[in-house]
């Protein structure tokens, strides 16, 4: 049998359902990976053997009393370090929250254990999620598995690295600006952002709550689709939930017909400062789309351009009021309580000793946007951007049934090439942020290799509010062709680690 860490969710799924393997042996076996190679690859920042055994055992138990599990009962699956987990620590990758072990699991956790999911660790990411290359992590980077000089993206990086190194085979991510499908499109693996309010927040730490989607990576379309279905759907403990059921994902990922779909090409993505190879490989899948009979038009959508500034006064402006809990009175860290300083000194301490630099900026950033004289000026204008923007995509839509653009404007970039040029580094999301701004769907899928440096390249299908399916249908039609092409999925071409 091929080693078990390298099959895919659906396939380890069907082996424990018909009993080849058990839970406890696969997730052993991805243990092993892990001891394996993380030293290089750094994805996770909690591991509990004796937890994700007695996980597996569990999973085990329940089926051998018959009980009736779901597809992924007994998959492993690596849990972004930003939703609680009340049997492991919860960092969000910063140092205001060390060590911290919340008395609540989040949602999101709670629907994978029910699913029978085995979840084998904690994953890095920039701190709060406020990153686009894990570089902002309070406990150190994470690398590339396709070249570990290389950034995994952000700020799910540590997710999406334990994919794509098959330490895990399924993880979570959460995506504000891009942070699934960046991070997806420079690791060769599938990352989808939901429709807004399609996933839970509760228990996910805030980062931007108008714009924070939980979502899922995978290996393939399929994976990434059993995962989305199986921890989706309406929360009443979520103000901002969709109470709607949950779109056909998994049916989508399994009947990718896109005969007779009407194919957006956004205008405004491409040209100058996009990598050569990036737009060779998506016009490539633009033109496989056509040749599997789908209809491709041009779309204008003006007010994209204007995303990046708005979001980035948008997402800092929710941080900044988000953030302001961590205060040094109720949890996680505190600084200079010698009882001779004022509670306002502790927590000017604190902040200053927890936060990094980056969390800082979008702090300060958002206050002074939040500020008396300046609100109409900044936020207020960025949101009626917003609103431009979710006209546009509502424009779009009355002409196509999805839009397609590359994910990202280059490949994965050196560690530290970027790391003093915050402008630089958040043109990382500028294909991204035009979905979370307006709530729709999004999805990042592998399309080959970048001529420059051999390292992946993201295909971005969006499609409209709850057309999560429309990203499946498109995103698998394009995954079945190239991997016929390829002679097998694009991992395959990874350096091996």
């Amino acid at each position: 049998m091929t080693e078990l860490f390298r099959k895919t969710a659906a396939e380890l799924g069907a082996l424990l359902a018909a009993g080849e393997v058990s839970a406890v042996e696969v997730a052993q076996a991805h243990l092993d990976r892990i001891a394996a190679v993380d030293s290089k690859v750094k994805a996770f920042l909690h591991l509990s053997a004796d937890t994700t055994l007695a996980q597996a055992r569990a999973v085990d138990e329940r089926r051998a009393q018959g009980e009736k599990l779901g597809p992924l009962a007994g998959v492993p699956i690596a849990h972004k370090d930003i939703f609680t987990t009340a049997d492991m620590p919860t960092t969000a990758a910063s140092k205001i929250l060390e060590g911290w072990r919340p008395p609540y699991d989040a949602t999101v956790t709670s629907r994978l254990r029910a699913a029978g999911l085995v979840i084998l660790g904690k994953t890095n990411l920039d701190e709060f999620a406020m990153g686009s290359s894990t570089e902002n992590s309070a406990y150190g980077t994470t690398h590339n598995p396709w070249d570990l000089g290389r950034i995994p993206g952000g700020s799910s990086g540590g997710s999406s690295a334990a994919v794509a190194s098959y330490e895990a085979p399924l993880s979570t991510g959460t995506d504000t600006g891009g942070s699934i499908r960046q991070p997806a499109a420079v690791t060769g693996i599938v990352g989808m952002k939901p429709t807004y309010g399609g996933s839970s927040r509760y228990g996910l730490i805030a980062f931007a709550s108008s714009l924070d989607t939980p979502g899922p990576f995978g290996r393939t379309v399929l994976d990434a689709a059993l995962l989305h279905e199986a921890f989706s759907g309406h929360d009443p403990c979520d103000s901002t939930s969709i109470d709607a059921p949950v779109p056909p994902v998994v049916e989508a990922a399994k009947n990718p017909d896109v005969a007779g779909m009407r194919i957006g090409v956004v205008k405004e993505f491409g040209g100058e400062g996009y990598q050569p190879g990036v737009l060779a490989r998506f016009r490539e899948a633009v033109e496989l789309l056509e040749s599997l009979g789908a209809k491709v038009v041009e779309v204008s959508c003006p007010s994209f351009a204007y995303a990046l500034p708005a979001y980035y006064l948008i997402a800092p402006s929710e941080c900044s009021s988000n953030l302001a809990r961590f205060d040094a009175m109720r949890y996680g860290l505190r600084v200079g309580d010698d009882g001779t300083r004022s509670a306002e000194e502790v927590m000017a301490l604190t902040r200053a000793a927890g936060f990094g630099p980056e969390v800082k900026r979008r702090i300060m950033l958002g206050t002074y946007a939040l500020s008396s004289g300046y609100y109409d000026a900044y936020y207020g204008q960025a949101q009626k951007v917003r609103t431009l923007i979710a006209r546009d995509f509502d424009a779009a839509f009355h002409q196509v049934d999805v839009l397609v653009s590359p994910t990202t404007p280059t490949t994965a970039f050196p560690i530290g090439e970027r790391a003093d040029d915050p402008m630089a580094m958040y043109l990382a999301d500028l294909c991204t942020i035009p979905a979370n701004l307006a709530g729709n769907a999004a999805m990042s899928v592998p399309c080959g290799l970048a001529d420059e440096d051999d390292m992946p390249v993201g295909l971005q299908i969006m499609a409209p509010v709850l057309g999560d399916d429309r990203c499946y249908r498109v995103g698998a039609a394009v995954e079945r062709a190239l991997e016929s092409r390829w002679g097998g999925p694009l991992l395959a071409k990874a350096p091996a680690l």
